[in-house]
């Protein structure tokens, strides 16, 4: 699993909002996504998003920077790029909502826990 901390001109964070019915539905989390065979983690990000809020991501601009596991079968592995790239607005195309957050109000959401872990990670 894959996902992004983007930062926009303010420093804030891109979060979204899980859908109701997935697993963690409600929590707020860092968008991806799953990496699929052979797909190389950066651009499995791009495409991730890409396919969740309609942005186009330079892949040179993504940076590796923390990861977060979940035990359970399947454990999960959750690694987090960061970037500070400019984007339009994003759009939930699966429905979902999205905001920007400083880091104080992202600590503030009911966050999924590996999100929580990640955030806490994030410096300022």
């Amino acid at each position: 699993m894959v996902a992004l901390a983007l930062r926009d001109e303010k420093g804030r964070l891109l979060l979204q909002q899980r859908l109701p019915g997935k697993h963690h539905g409600g929590l707020w989390e860092f968008p991806g996504g799953k990496v699929e065979a052979a797909e190389k983690p950066s651009l499995a990000l791009v495409r991730e998003i890409a396919e969740e809020l309609a942005l186009e991501l330079d892949p040179g601009q993504l940076e590796p920077a923390f990861f977060a596991e979940e035990t359970g079968d399947p454990a999960v592995v959750l690694n987090l790029y960061t970037s500070h790239q400019a984007v339009p607005q994003p759009q939930g195309l699966e429905g979902q909502a999205w905001g920007w957050f400083t880091l104080e109000e992202a600590s503030a959401l009911p966050l999924a826990p590996m999100d929580r872990k990640l955030l806490s990670r994030i410096g300022g």
